[in-house]
């Protein structure tokens, strides 16, 4: 059974984007257009082993999309990737307080993202 992936980003082309080249991994993709639809669509579905979230997003940015994820006890110990344009360190660090696994800066390369999915998923 392939592992699901939870895409939360408010960019229909980034989204596009990782959609496809976690299909092509073999990663089953479910996605939300912000943080508020990200959670919605993440107490409709039977569970996913992670997520990947922009920062910067309109009504919940990926910061406060992760602490809320991260009070949902079934997914509190699910990686949680950053994808963003952000790359100051004071973000990074926020992000990781916040609860993020890991942080990659867009425009992202398919085989790193792929690379670091791997390694969270086995």
């Amino acid at each position: 059974m392939s592992k699901k992936v939870l895409i939360v980003d408010d960019s229909n082309t980034a989204r596009a984007s990782v959609e496809y080249t976690l299909k092509k991994g073999g990663y089953d993709v479910i996605s939300g257009d912000d943080g508020t639809t990200g959670l919605e669509t993440l107490n409709k579905s039977s569970g996913v082993d992670m997520i990947i979230t922009d920062l910067n997003m309109p009504k919940m940015d990926g910061i406060e999309f992760i602490k809320h994820v991260r009070l949902i006890d079934k997914y509190k110990y699910t990686p949680i990737l950053m994808l963003t344009t952000e790359s100051q360190e004071e973000k990074k660090v926020e992000g990781k307080a916040a609860g993020a696994s890991g942080w990659l800066v867009k425009p992202f390369n398919p085989t790193q993202l792929l690379d670091v999915v791997k390694r969270f998923l086995g």
